[in-house]
């Protein structure tokens, strides 16, 4: 998934002419606290609501102010792990994207974001959900594979994370079978550690109910 299919219409950019007043309003209507500043074509930044809430001349123009722009961008070409990466570190509601040239092609919003991660788990995909603990040392993603596949099963997405200060690891992996009892007892007589497990139904349920509740406190 790339950023250039993330891309939404539904928040236009200020341009430099706008006031900071007014960022403010389309920051309120919008459920964001970020907002592109655009030129021309040209992207000039990225006003942060932080930075201009309690500012002293509301009436004042953007280009005339003495606000601070933010310049994170990505390029649309760009994976949707680069952004999460980039959402993460700087704490953004929005990111603006730019092409090849350089110039703005629109934004992504964080709330368009994480109703994409489905997709990018097969977290719709029926299935069930195993997590392993292993050592770092230990992981090999073809015995994983070929432990699942040995079970007339696919893996549908794995991600990986490590533990801080230790050389442990946590697999999750989304597979194509309900029933995963015939792949826990492969696991076991593999000496892999089995941290949890969850069946489709219950990980789905749980999964949309959260998304739920987070798309409803963007929207507070």
């Amino acid at each position: 998934m790339l950023a250039g299919d993330l891309i939404t219409d539904e928040i236009p950019p200020l341009k430099i002419t706008d006031t900071v007043e007014m960022a403010l309003d389309w920051m309120e209507q919008f459920k964001v606290s970020h907002l592109p500043v655009v030129k021309n074509r040209e992207l000039i930044g990225l006003v942060a609501e932080t930075d201009i809430i309690d500012y002293e001349h509301p009436d004042e123009q953007i280009n005339a102010s003495k606000v601070l722009l933010l310049r994170p961008v990505i390029h649309y070409y760009q994976h949707a792990y680069d952004i999460l990466r980039l959402v993460s570190s700087m704490n953004l509601t929005l990111v603006p994207v730019i092409d090849e040239k350089e110039f703005y092609k629109g934004c992504i919003t964080i709330r368009g974001l994480i109703q994409n991660l489905g997709s990018m788990t097969a977290v719709q995909n029926p299935g069930g959900v195993i997590i392993l603990e292993l050592n770092q040392n230990d992981y090999s993603v073809t015995q994983i594979g070929g432990i699942i596949e040995s079970n007339d099963a696919k893996i549908l997405s794995l991600h990986v994370s490590s533990h801080p200060d230790s050389t442990k690891m946590e697999v999750t992996l989304k597979v194509n079978r309900e029933d995963l009892s015939g792949i826990l007892q492969t696991f076991n007589r593999y000496n892999y550690s089995v941290k949890a497990i969850f069946q489709a139904g219950n990980f789905n349920h749980d999964f949309d109910d959260r998304m739920k509740e987070f798309i409803h406190y963007l929207n507070i």
